[in-house]
């Protein structure tokens, strides 16, 4: 039985967060595979549970501590959010049951797949983030050379995932002022839009439907 899919459109992060927690009771309770959400979010800074006091520091807007893995991040309405409510007791795709490693970068080469449909060459970073001691903040997620195009944090709770990965789609000057993303300079952050070849145009319901069939058959 294959992930349900849902996409939630433009909604609150405290409604979607809400949302989350009954999907992953429902998953708990009716033995389910899970579920897989896109949506947005108004703009908002979100800090989890490895946010350092210098990741914030200019933000004027709604800011939220959340349970998720990770530092201080920012969603808003120019990313395209992901939130896989997966049920890790059951064994998927290959990997044992209550393996959260596996789970996270499988979840990153999902978003580096549907990018190479583009001709963008990404890497996911999440077997780094242990290794990489000199690093200035957090890699795990999805990186074009030196540049961030996707930050992952996720939650775990009765082996059922819950937060995700916050695509960057749209350039938006606004975004990331005020704070260093995953503890990294807003200048790291890039977006799909930035990348894209000029002689392609962004289409967002064609990127949509191409990382959601990489999810499912994935995750």
């Amino acid at each position: 039985m294959d992930l349900i899919f849902q996409d939630w459109g433009l909604i609150d992060y405290e409604e979607a967060l809400q949302k989350q927690l009954d999907l992953v009771e429902a998953v708990h309770n009716d033995s389910l595979p899970g579920y897989l959400i896109f949506c947005s979010h108004p703009p908002v800074v979100t800090l989890g549970r490895a946010t350092q006091p210098t990741d914030v520091f200019g933000w004027n807007g709604k800011i939220l501590e959340v349970s998720r893995g990770g530092r201080a991040t920012y969603h808003g309405p120019s990313q395209l959010v992901i939130y896989p409510i997966v049920n890790l007791k059951m064994e998927r795709k290959g990997r044992k049951s209550r393996e959260i490693v596996g789970y996270l970068r499988v979840l990153e080469d999902s978003i580096v797949r549907t990018l190479v449909n583009y001709g963008i060459e990404a890497s996911g970073r999440s077997l780094q983030k242990n290794s990489n001691t000199n690093s200035e903040g957090d890699e795990t997620g999805v990186w074009v050379k030196s540049q961030k195009i996707a930050s992952l944090g996720i939650g775990v709770r009765k082996w059922i995932t819950f937060h995700g990965a916050a695509i960057n789609l749209k350039n938006d000057p606004t975004a990331f002022v005020g704070m260093n993303p995953c503890g990294f300079k807003t200048e790291t952050m890039v977006s799909f839009e930035q990348l894209l070849n000029s002689s392609m145009t962004l289409n967002i319901e064609e990127l949509k439907d191409k990382l959601k069939l990489s999810l499912l058959e994935l995750l």
